[in-house]
């Protein structure tokens, strides 16, 4: 329900292993490895993705970037697999990278130069429309009632974000769907892609109100039914390992 589910959006509550805060936090643990992913995720996602202070000696902009990273590695690797079936060459990584994503493989973050991944100027709008996008896609089944927003605001309280950013989160979580306002910022294929992977990853894509919002997220999104469709398996692969 839009309850549990936003429960999970905020890194608690929900039904073992259905939050979106546990499903990436199994893939924070398999990108380990990666210095900027290490440990972004310890706050819940929202504190993640809107820069709370969590972890020493990791900057606020790292927090944001490693959050973000990982929703982005979902999408490169979704573009990576749709592009090897075209038979066309995927998009360019660093050479210092040297992280494949062929499909199959562990979701790790693109690499740093990719159009997936935001510069340092660009990650507090990209993360607010990521958390945007999360947020009205569980608003698909229905609104959130006075209880539900109770709930949620108490959770939000331990969560570590200046006053900005929690008056920002709180405005989203009682603003009606904004599906003009989220396209409208997508303009990039590729922020298009985030936007939609994150979006499968806040909801359950096979119930009938939020599967008929994917459909429209999609369509809205100008993305194509086989990259779509990529994505939704990626991510429902992250969900299996997390």
């Amino acid at each position: 329900g839009l309850g549990s589910a936003l429960g999970g959006l905020l890194g608690g509550g929900g039904t073992a292993g259905s939050g979106v805060g546990d499903m990436l936090g199994g893939l924070q643990r398999q990108a380990s490895a990666n210095p900027l992913a290490s440990g972004v995720l310890a706050g819940g996602l929202a504190s993640v993705l809107l820069g709370g202070r969590r972890g020493r000696g990791m900057s606020q902009n790292t927090m944001k970037l490693g959050g973000l990273a990982l929703i982005a590695g979902l999408a490169y690797k979704a573009y990576q697999a749709n592009q090897a079936k075209q038979g066309k060459v995927a998009a360019p990584q660093s050479a210092s990278a040297n992280i494949p994503q062929a499909a199959g493989q562990e979701l790790l973050p693109p690499p740093a130069d990719s159009p997936f991944m935001p510069t340092e100027s660009e990650a507090d709008d990209r993360a607010r429309l990521m958390l945007t996008a999360m947020i009205s896609a569980a608003k698909a089944d229905g609104t959130i009632d006075q209880a539900e927003q109770s709930r949620i605001f108490e959770r939000l309280g331990s969560v570590e974000l200046d006053a900005e950013d929690k008056a920002y989160l709180m405005d989203q979580l009682r603003a009606p769907l904004d599906l003009d306002g989220i396209v409208r910022q997508a303009s990039k294929p590729e922020v298009a892609a985030e936007v939609y992977a994150a979006s499968v990853l806040a909801i359950d894509p096979d119930h009938p109100a939020e599967k008929a919002y994917l459909q429209m997220l999609a369509a809205r999104l100008g993305l194509a039914d086989d990259l779509v469709e990529d994505i939704r398996r990626t991510a429902e692969t992250a969900r299996a390992t997390a």
